[in-house]
């Protein structure tokens, strides 16, 4: 299924948390449910629709991988894959390897 987001809009694949430290821990699994903060974009919005009709373009990009607040993004899954929608505003940052 294609989605295709509205307005600022952007549907992000949560990067997987990892499971070990950089020493070697492993982190039990009720540390890491909560929300992921970073993630790839996977489509965006055609941009915000100003009062005068014209539209302003995102500047996120797909397939750039984002540090995002939180408790910005909703939830969905689709298709048995759980996603997150945020607006553009919702992102902090792009991770530049």
């Amino acid at each position: 299924m294609k989605i295709q987001p509205l307005s600022d809009h952007l549907l992000i694949e949560p990067l997987p948390e990892k499971e070990k430290t950089k020493s070697g821990l492993l982190i039990p699994a009720t540390a890491t449910e909560e929300m992921p903060e970073q993630g790839t974009i996977i489509a965006v919005g055609p941009g915000k629709k100003l009062d005068s009709g014209k539209r302003i373009p995102l500047e996120i990009k797909v397939g750039e991988k984002v540090l995002f607040s939180k408790y910005g993004p909703k939830e969905v899954e689709i298709d048995g894959q759980k996603y997150l929608i945020a607006q553009e505003e919702d992102i902090l940052a792009t991770l530049n390897p």
